[in-house]
């Protein structure tokens, strides 16, 4: 795999970023439009400055509030999971986090809609982004376990903590043919992909994950 690097992730962490899409592609990542927004991403700006020697390993790393950026394995094996028979045209995002799974999904679905409990976190997470330029996120300070009901239905939600249980108003945001891709469980964690078929919902089990919980009600 050879990618070329642009302007939004130039000198050291433009090469660092680089290198990662390169490991990710050799762990079994092969969606091309999800390594190139690896390979452009300055995942450094994610995570804290103490933290940012780390930045480009293959690790979760805390955020703080108890959160965690996302191992970039598993936030490209999600995204992934997203594109596999076409390109979703919005998506909700349940826990925008650092913003780092935002940033890869901007910067290849048209529209992106993202969910996060806690507003520093928020407020963080979109003054990263404005400073890549990405402007094709709408973002709300709520609860998670609700989706954003006025702005569904979804081609694709992505949920980045895990529920005991699937969200039902989830799954009633999707729209047909979507897909949510979600961990679920306590202590066992399984990544699902849930695709809607009218009423019905299809389940696909993928690969067993640590998250951390996604609480409902919860907002800070």
């Amino acid at each position: 795999m050879n990618l070329k690097v642009g302007r939004s992730a130039s000198g050291k962490s433009g090469r660092s970023g680089e290198l990662l899409a390169q490991k990710l592609h050799a762990e079994g990542i092969s969606n091309q439009q999800v390594l190139k927004a690896i390979a452009l991403s300055p995942r450094h700006i994610f995570v804290p400055e103490i933290l940012a020697h780390k930045a480009y390993d293959n690790t979760a790393l805390p955020i703080g509030q108890g959160q965690t950026i996302s191992q970039p394995y598993i936030v490209a094996k999600m995204s992934e999971l997203l594109l596999t028979e076409y390109l979703p045209q919005n998506v909700l995002e349940i826990g925008t986090g650092s913003g780092y799974q935002t940033s890869i999904l901007a910067q290849i679905i048209p529209k992106v809609f993202s969910v996060e409990r806690i507003k520093s976190l928020q407020w963080q997470a979109k003054r990263r982004l404005q400073s890549m330029d990405l402007h094709n996120v709408s973002m709300k300070h709520g609860d998670g376990w609700q989706g954003w009901a006025s702005k569904a239905p979804f081609d694709a939600i992505i949920v980045t903590a895990a529920p005991t249980s699937i969200p039902e108003a989830l799954l009633t945001q999707l729209a047909e043919g979507g897909k949510l891709v979600i961990p679920v469980g306590d202590h066992a964690q399984i990544l699902k992909i849930i695709t809607r078929n009218g009423d019905n919902f299809h389940e696909q089990q993928v690969e067993a994950v640590r998250f951390v919980p996604l609480v409902p009600g919860s907002v800070i």
